[in-house]
């Protein structure tokens, strides 16, 4: 198989076939990242065509966030079972197939079904779980590097593809704009087919930094699918330290995604600013955000996460605070874009090292699948609850003073997880629980 061929090659110069894997990876998570973020500047014009309220459109969106969490903790059982290639390949056409449907659509249930129901499906089915898959599994050193560079694909596809979107729609309407998102889900479906492989072993190696002769790490789950997602939440459920990673993942959720993805650009119209220069706002956080999600996984191999993760919900909810009050002037943005994207997914490296650490390799994907549909409930529940501010209040701003505070919250909330001795108790008794 031309995979083999490649990795034998690539070893030949000393290069691990796992950084191809994690390259194929970034390039699926990136697109993926484009068709999740192009709702938030197509809300304008969708308004302006149908007529439809805010309100109305991001109920949509609200559906999609929801079910793009909630698919996490199945997507990696379904990984478990199929393989990383297969469904990443269903992943990338289901996305496409809603996005081409939409094309026709002229009423809101008909959005809800395709930007909601289909796309939420799509994209969930990859989400970060599948970059946590990758790194623990093709990976066993550089994991927390690893894992903040696939994390960081989402700021980079925003980088490329909402400044983008955002003249496409302008100058050409809505759909040449979601038909430019399909061809990009095409070019990264053709890579998966062409160099994804779900395991080290199956391309001769082992994982990248592990000793050889060591096959822990090719352990292929054999529990059925549909249940093993049940029992990780069982499981990890019983330890404060799963609700503790849930909370403030919901609360990272409502603070990212749901707020600033979704309503970001339709906020800084209510101040004048057109949607392309919001749309530039937006890429230069997911600039910074390059930069703070893959110094986040360094910082994760060598610093206490908690400590990491203090900071860096504190200083986005300072962020958020601070952002009515930034006049909406170049400046203002400017540094709002600094502070808000060197940690806008810079959370989860170090949430991603504190699952693993506590819930074991072999589970790490399930029990963070279950903590990342936290995530997404809280960017749902924002999405929605801000539309309904914009309409019923006529402002976003009390939308985005509590997500401000929920960050303080959860910067709080993070350090009662305890010392190491308290969290070495509390592995143990996960572990006796899946035994």
């Amino acid at each position: 198989m031309m995979s083999s061929r490649l990795a034998a090659a690539l070893a030949r110069r000393r290069v691990h076939y796992g950084w191809m894997i994690a390259g194929v990876t970034f390039l699926t998570m990136l697109v993926t990242a484009g068709a999740v973020g192009a709702p938030g500047v197509l809300i304008l014009p969708l308004q302006k065509e149908f007529g439809w309220q805010n309100a109305e459109i991001s109920s949509a969106l609200g559906v999609r966030f929801l079910l793009f969490g909630l698919m996490a903790p199945f997507a990696a059982a379904l990984i478990n079972r199929f393989g990383m290639r297969r469904i990443a390949l269903s992943a990338l056409l289901l996305i496409a197939a809603g996005l081409l449907l939409s094309l026709a659509m002229t009423r809101v249930w008909q959005l809800v079904l395709l930007w909601g129901v289909v796309i939420g499906l799509g994209t969930g089915l990859t989400a970060l779980v599948l970059g946590v898959t990758v790194a623990t599994r093709w990976f066993s050193t550089r994991r927390g590097l690893v894992t903040g560079l696939l994390t960081a694909s989402s700021a980079t596809g925003q980088l490329l593809f909402l400044p983008l979107l955002a003249s496409v729609s302008e100058r050409l309407g809505w759909r040449p704009a979601v038909a430019m998102v399909c061809g990009a889900l095409a070019l990264a479906a053709f890579a998966v087919l062409a160099f994804m492989r779900d395991r080290p072993v199956d391309v001769g190696q082992q994982p990248f930094g592990q000793a050889a002769g060591d096959d822990a790490a090719n352990v292929v789950a054999t529990i059925p699918a549909p249940i093993t997602p049940w029992h990780a939440l069982r499981d990890a459920s019983r330890t404060g330290v799963f609700w503790v990673l849930f909370g403030t993942f919901f609360i990272c959720g409502a603070s990212t995604n749901g707020l600033i993805q979704t309503h970001f650009i339709p906020l800084c119209a209510d101040f004048g600013l057109p949607a392309v220069s919001a749309a530039s706002v937006l890429a230069a956080m997911g600039m910074f955000d390059i930069v703070g999600t893959i110094g986040s996984g360094w910082l994760s191999d060598r610093y206490d996460s908690r400590w990491l993760l203090f900071w860096y919900y504190g200083l986005r909810g300072l962020s958020l605070m601070y952002l009515p009050f930034s006049d909406f002037t170049f400046y203002g943005l400017s540094l709002f874009a600094l502070f808000y994207g060197l940690d806008w997914i810079a959370t989860v490296p170090p949430t991603v090292k504190l699952t693993v650490a506590r819930f074991g390799r072999e589970r790490a994907n399930l029990v963070f699948g279950w903590i990342f549909a936290g995530h997404q409930l809280g960017a749902a529940t924002a999405a929605f609850g801000a539309g309904v501010s914009r309409t019923a209040l006529l402002s976003y701003l009390p939308a985005f003073f509590a997500a401000g505070a929920l960050c303080l919250i959860a910067a709080v909330l993070i350090l009662t997880l305890g010392d190491r001795r308290e969290r070495k108790r509390q592995g143990v008794a996960v572990a006796r629980a899946a035994a």
